[in-house]
Formats: C-alpha cells, structure tokens, sequence
C-alpha cells in the first residue's frame, strides 16, 4: 500500500457523519418535534441533562474538526472546478479495491461505498491540485514503477460474514433455519460465539489467503462460493463456522499505465516534504470561518 493512509479519510467521515446527525437534530423541523428547546434528553437519579447541554457538548468537542472537514471538501471542490481538475473513476475504483483489500473495509450497503468513494476521489483531487505544477519525467516514473510494483498488485479478496458455534448440533441447527428462511445476519447477532462480530451481523470485513485472524479453511471455503451463498458448517480449532460470501475482488496487477498518474502524485507529493492538506489552499479560496473570531 502507498504512503497515503485511507484509514485517515474513513476516520473522518466517520465524525462529520456523527456530527451531521446531530446538526440535523438541532435544525431540522422533524427534530425540533421530536426534541423540543429545553426538553431532557437523559435523567440521572435526580440529576438531568438538556438537549442544548447536549449539542454544546458535541459542538464544543467536535464542532471545530467538522467545520474544517467540511471547508476542506468546499475547498477542493471549488479548487478543482478553478483549474479544471478531475480524477478517472478508474483511479477511485482502485484506490478503492486497494483499501479493501488492504485493511478489510467491510460495508456493502450502497450508500457506505458512495460516501467512501466520493471521500477518495477528493483526497484525489486535492493531490492533483497540489502536484498540478509538478514535472516528473518518464523515466523516473518507471523506475519508481519497478521499484515499487508490489504496491499496484491487489490479492484475491473475499468479503465474509460468519457465525461462529461450539458444537457441530448448533451448526446445524442453524444451517436448518437458514434454509427455512431465517437471516444469516439475526442468527450472527442471536448465537454467533464471536462477540466482536456478533453485533454487526457476524460481518468480518474482506479477508485473503495468509490472513492469521481466521482459519485457512475460511478462504478454501469462500473460494468455492458465489455471492450471497453460505457454506455447510466448518471445523474450526474452536467449534464451528457457518461462513457467507457477500463479495469477491479478484487478484490484480496493476500495469505502469494503469497508475501512472497515481506514480507522479506520489513523487510529486514526496517532494512537498509535508502530507497533502487542503489547509494550504485556504487563502487562495478565500476561506473565513467561525473560529476565526
């Protein structure tokens, strides 16, 4: 994987995501019925606490973070409209895969990989804004290239969900009621053994073969499966496994011409001596904000 760390970009979407529920539930119409000005929104024995102690909280630990987060994607935005910038869904859909593959990104739902997509392709743009001056040559391109080639290679990968038994009896008794139709995610909260999997619907994230958390017999099995299917029970050093497919990546060698412009950013980038950020276009987009004050 590249010097650029994704789990950055997910770690931020996750806070201005936090933080735009509660924005919405302080300004909203719908919240205002719902949580009205002064209204108590947790009681402590005799104690209580307000729904405007609430939101200055969360303001006053989030809020100056979110604001930036926020200015920095205007930023971007306008930035790359400015100098007519833009990046090749191809590149988002790599550095994508990459990241999946890379550190288990787990979420199928439709709108989890809109958002992550849309955060990747503005950590995109925001290297081709900066770098947009840049002059690499070929050759030190391809050096690089072979020098680094393993980095554009992405494994076979398959993203998994699992439940995990004591007994072979259990393991078969829920196969059972899955064939009668009950969801492979309620019978991961209700019995799966793996606690640290069990809330999220036994969902364990994309793994490949050499993976140490989960048993070899997990990628001989999913290997077999088409998406969506669930295996017969597995025996495991620990009990069973009922393992399910939601996805495949297949195996990937990225050619020189596939990431040469992600090869350029990164020299480029390198020779900034410091990570890309947004913070170093705020004069020229003419940024004032509240903290200013």
């Amino acid at each position: 994987m590249k010097t650029r760390e994704l789990w950055l970009v997910i770690a931020a979407l996750v806070v201005l995501n936090a933080l735009t529920i509660f924005y919405f539930l302080s300004k909203s119409e719908m919240a205002s019925g719902f949580l009205k000005d002064g209204e108590t929104v947790a009681t402590v024995g005799k104690d209580s606490i307000s729904r405007e102690e609430w939101l200055n909280e969360m303001e006053a630990r989030y809020g100056k973070d979110t604001l930036r987060e926020l200015i920095d994607r205007k930023v971007i935005s306008q930035m790359a409209g400015k100098y007519n910038i833009t990046v090749a869904k191809e590149d988002v859909e790599r550095e994508l895969r990459m990241f999946q593959t890379a550190y288990g990104g787990s979420s199928s739902k439709s709108e989890d990989l809109e958002k992550w997509k849309r955060q990747i392709e503005l950590s995109l743009l925001l290297e081709e804004i900066l770098t947009k001056d840049a002059v690499v040559s070929e050759a030190e391109m391809k050096s690089y290239y072979e020098k680094n080639k393993t980095l554009y290679d992405v494994p076979a990968a398959y993203h998994l969900s699992h439940i995990v038994m004591k007994t072979k009896e259990e393991a078969d008794q829920a196969i059972q009621e899955l064939k009668g139709g009950s969801g492979f995610e309620t019978l991961a909260r209700e019995r799966s053994e793996d606690e640290f999997t069990a809330a999220e619907g036994g969902d364990i994230g994309f793994i490949q073969a050499g993976d140490e958390r989960f048993p070899p017999e997990y990628i001989v099995t999913a290997q077999k499966l088409e998406s969506g299917q669930w295996s017969k029970p597995i025996k495991t050093g620990s009990g069973y496994a009922i393992i399910k497919l939601h996805e495949k990546i297949a195996e990937t060698n990225y050619s020189f011409k596939d990431v040469k412009d992600e090869i350029r950013r990164q020299i480029a980038l390198s020779q900034l001596g410091a990570p890309p950020s947004a913070a170093a276009l705020w004069d020229e987009a003419e940024v004032k904000w509240f903290f200013e004050k």
